[in-house]
C-alpha cells in the first residue's frame, strides 16, 4: 500500500496482517482526496478506526496541520506509529488514542476538541 498524493507520495506503508483490517484501496483514497481538494490543507483531522493510519497519512501528505487517530488495537497502533515515521512526519503532529472510537468521541467532545475533517472507515464483515 502506498501514499497516493502530496509530499509523501509513493511512500510504502505497512498494513496489519489478517482480516481485522481491510485498508481503503489506493485508488479509492486517491479519488476521495481528489474530491476533497483544498479542504485538507491546513485542516485538523480526526481519523476513527484508523488501522494503518492511511487516511491520516494522506491528509498530512496533502498539507493537514495535524491528526488525531483513534484505533483500539495496540498492534495496529504500533504499525500506525511506524507508518508515521516512514512518511517523515513529526510525531508532534500525531495524537494517537488507543481506545474504542465511541469512547474517544465522547472524551474528545467533553474536552471541547474540534476538527475540520472527520474520517471514519470502520471494519466490515
Amino acid at each position: 500500500m502506498r501514499i497516493t498524493g502530496g509530499e509523501a507520495r509513493g511512500r510504502i506503508i505497512k498494513v496489519p496482517k489478517g482480516f481485522a483490517v481491510r485498508p481503503t484501496p489506493d485508488m479509492m483514497r486517491q479519488a476521495m482526496f481528489n474530491s476533497l481538494g483544498g479542504i485538507v490543507c491546513g485542516a485538523r483531522v480526526l481519523e476513527l478506526f484508523a488501522g494503518s493510519g492511511a487516511l491520516s497519512l494522506e491528509c498530512m501528505s496533502r498539507g493537514a496541520l495535524g491528526s488525531v487517530c483513534v484505533e483500539k488495537s495496540r498492534y495496529h497502533a504500533d504499525i500506525l506509529r511506524s507508518n508515521w515515521d516512514v512518511c517523515g512526519f513529526d510525531r508532534q503532529s500525531l495524537s494517537l488514542r488507543v481506545q474504542d472510537a465511541y469512547t474517544a468521541l465522547e472524551q474528545l467532545a467533553s474536552l471541547g476538541e474540534t476538527f475540520d475533517l472527520i474520517l471514519a472507515d470502520p471494519p466490515y464483515g
